[in-house]
């Protein structure tokens, strides 16, 4: 299941974490990480999604 999370993930970081932890705090993080670049976003969900 991590693999199609992180394959989510790439397409679109915000939905892999919102599948990893629900609407919590590393949600609303990960779209303003998102929201001020695509790669920062991309690494975090990676972490969270690793992390877990």
């Amino acid at each position: 299941m991590d693999i199609i999370r992180i394959i989510l993930s790439v397409l679109l970081p915000p939905l892999g974490v919102f599948l990893q932890v629900g609407l919590g705090l590393h949600f609303w993080l990960n779209i303003v990480l998102t929201l001020l670049g695509y790669f920062p976003g991309l690494i975090h969900a990676i972490y969270i999604i690793a992390k877990k």
